[in-house]
């Protein structure tokens, strides 16, 4: 016959007074962890005990209870509620409901606080992000829900943000199928549908790391930071109906913009708008751009004009600003270091001054009507505006005199006749990305741009070297004079300005091309354009800098770059093209060239994306090893190249048009030896065709 099992039986529950319940020893909790004593109190006043305390009765020497009672179990609860009677806010005979075991029990008070403790699931950050979620569809605040939880608001706002990432993904995190470092990645993208896209592109990849998360779904906007957004505002953006991408769980520089035509057309509608306030100037054209290529302003005449005069407000109020200065810089002048306030002051003068003298210019109002200007955009997200440039085209004829007065002359210097800007707004192209996996030749337009670069900077380092400059020059004329080579111009000794045809998008906001500039700036603004008071100035300075503006003229001449060679005759020969390049490694070895010092750094967009895998991987092999090229070789072609840009950024590695070479590798390039071989890192391999058969080809700049 079976034996009957016994009935669970189950503690009384009873409303104790608090001045009859005491801590009890024999509570295993030590340690202080998780919400503090204070903020438990709190929630206890708001929402009252949701959890009875486990009590038993205080017997005295004979066994007998004495009335109190001892809790072993709930020991912060009844510390928080002690807390609220302390302040008042409790009656101390306020009745607690209590779980009370019977004396004599066999289970020790230890067990029941440890099993308290043990055995209570804790809850899965899942279920509280879905719960914040459900207290916000019920019309709580994020504020109102952090003051109810003892929380930041950002947390709050962070917790949100992981429960609307797509619901098939959350369940893979409940899963345990993704981390929560993946899950916090994939809230930069607010669409579900794009999210799902990138987690079944790596969800079978060994490399789901949540930085490359993040990278896939923000490849196609376009930073915050960018200068065509902070020209435009992120405000205006989003009043345009423009959503912005953030990332609440780590620094995004502003977040991404995810609408790059609405983008592209603000900007395009506010440069318009600001050429068409230019206009009422009187210029002849105006072209528009957000940004312009360096030289575009070759064979362009630049108008001499003069700068408006400050009036005498304006000459007060920097006087009295030059006062202010020197009297905080005689004020602090013994101070180790200025206090923030006045450092601030310090720089806000010093900003007004330059304002001062960065006065508008007053041109010609004959030469204003054949003149024109270019708008683009600062690298700083500042309108930039160049006016003063006149086309050949648009020169007044010889003789013509005051064209305004009669004859044929110029419409726009005619007094009587109205004309109207032509604004141009340049446009853009992409080149479009291809996926090689043969290794082949650099592509022969991304050689000639990366020469561009190091014929910057080779001018830059002459210009800066007079010694060379001197050696330079002096090796051309005795090449002339011994040799007889021919050439043109009055001197038989002339500098041409070699302009690039083919240019990286980088190249004008380069450091080098604002070095070589403000030079130029500089020496233009203390030469005379009369031609017999130039002679005059020129002959009446100093040795030191009479070297100085050789060198810098001298600059100008030098031509490094790689050009295909034209078979047909017209352009340079690959035997002319090899002797620029041996003569120009022979000058960067006589003034120590180093572009890495020069400031160029391999990136997707000048380097790593115009070249096949294998390049990338040997590039990333030379400067970091066999290993850390394993660690990409898997990666697609565009994953490959933003992974070798943030690898190499600091590496100093170049690739070979870059690089110092040494005597020895230089090729036999004298004059009686004709050679027509290619340099190596365009003759490895396939043929050029191979690697840029939709390239462009450069224009011949001999």
């Amino acid at each position: 016959m079976a034996t009957a099992s016994q009935k669970v039986t189950l503690s009384a529950s009873r409303d104790i007074p608090f001045n009859k319940l005491v801590l009890s020893q024999s509570n295993v909790r030590r340690v202080k962890a998780g919400v503090s004593i204070e903020e438990l109190a709190e929630d206890i006043a708001r929402r009252g005990l949701l959890q009875s305390l486990n009590v038993r009765p205080v017997m005295d020497g004979d066994g007998k209870e004495t009335g109190m009672f001892e809790i072993p179990a709930g020991g912060r609860r009844y510390r928080a509620l002690e807390l609220l009677a302390k302040k008042k806010r409790l009656a101390k005979t306020t009745p607690v409901p209590c779980i009370v075991r019977e004396s004599g029990s066999d289970i020790s008070a230890e067990e029941d606080s440890l099993v308290e403790n043990v055995q209570r699931a804790p809850l899965h950050p899942l279920d509280q992000f879905r719960a914040f979620r459900t207290l916000r569809e019920q019309g709580l605040s994020e504020e109102e829900i952090a003051a109810r939880f003892f929380v930041s608001v950002n947390i709050v706002k962070q917790r949100l943000k992981l429960v609307s990432v797509s619901e098939k993904l959350l369940d893979l995190y409940a899963e345990d199928g993704m981390t929560l470092e993946q899950l916090m990645a994939f809230t930069v993208s607010a669409d579900p549908a794009r999210q799902e896209q990138v987690w079944e592109a790596i969800e079978h990849s060994w490399s789901k790391e949540p930085y490359q998360i993040r990278r896939m779904l923000t490849e196609n906007t376009v930073r915050a930071s960018d200068r065509r957004v902070r020209f435009v505002t992120i405000e205006a953006y989003e009043e345009a109906g423009g959503t912005v991408m953030r990332d609440l769980f780590q620094d995004d520089d502003g977040g991404w913009i995810e609408d790059v035509p609405l983008l592209e057309r603000l900007v395009a509608d506010k440069l318009k708008a600001e050429a068409e306030t230019i206009a009422e100037e009187g210029w002849k054209w105006i072209e528009v751009a957000a940004d312009f290529p360096y030289g575009h302003t070759h064979g362009l005449r630049q108008l001499a004009g003069t700068p408006v005069d400050l009036t005498d407000e304006e000459r007060a109020s920097r006087e009295a600003l030059r006062e202010e200065f020197g009297r905080l810089e005689a004020e602090y002048a013994e101070a180790d270091e200025l206090p923030d306030e006045v450092d601030e002051r310090l720089g806000e003068i010093e900003a007004a001054l330059e304002a001062f003298e960065d006065r508008p210019m007053h041109y010609d109002p004959t030469e204003v009507g054949r003149a024109g200007a270019f708008v683009s955009i600062r690298h700083d997200g500042q309108l930039s505006v160049d006016r003063g440039y006149v086309r050949p085209e648009d020169e007044a004829a010889e003789g013509d005199g005051d064209a305004g007065a009669g004859g044929d002359g110029d419409m726009a210097t005619d007094p009587g006749t109205v004309q109207r800007t032509v604004i141009t707004v340049a446009g853009e192209v992409e080149n479009p990305d291809e996926e090689e996996d043969a290794v082949k030749p650099l592509p022969e337009r991304l050689v000639t741009e990366l020469t561009a670069h190091r014929t910057l900077a080779l001018r830059d380092a002459l210009a800066n070297n007079p010694h060379v400059a001197m050696t330079a020059l002096l090796h051309k004329l005795v090449r002339d004079t011994f040799r007889h080579v021919s050439s043109t111009g009055c001197l038989e000794a002339s500098v041409r300005h070699v302009f690039f045809s083919v240019q990286a998008d980088d190249l004008k906001d380069s450091p080098l091309a604002r070095s070589v500039e403000e030079r130029q700036e500089a020496w233009q603004a203390d030469l005379p354009t009369d031609d017999e008071a130039l002679w005059t100035k020129i002959d009446g300075l100093d040795e030191a800098s009479r070297l100085a503006l050789l060198a810098h003229c001298v600059s100008f001449g030098v031509n490094a770059l790689y050009e295909k060679a034209n078979p047909c005759g017209a352009g340079p020969t690959s035997h002319g093209v090899q002797q620029r390049i041996s003569e120009a490694n022979r000058l960067a070895r006589a003034v120590g060239l180093d572009m890495v010092e020069a400031g160029w750094r391999p990136t997707v967009d000048n380097y790593f994306g115009r070249v096949t895998k294998p390049r990338i991987l040997e590039a990333v092999r030379e400067a970091k090893g066999e290993e850390t090229a394993q660690l990409i070789d898997h990666l697609k072609k565009p994953d490959m190249a933003k992974e070798a840009e943030r690898l190499l950024a600091d590496s100093g590695w170049l690739p070979e048009p870059l690089r110092l070479s040494t005597p020895d590798d230089v090729n036999a390039g004298d004059d009686g030896a004709e050679s027509d071989a290619l340099p190596a890192f365009l003759a490895e391999g396939e043929d050029t065709e191979a690697a840029g058969a939709d390239d462009p080809q450069p224009v011949a700049a001999e």
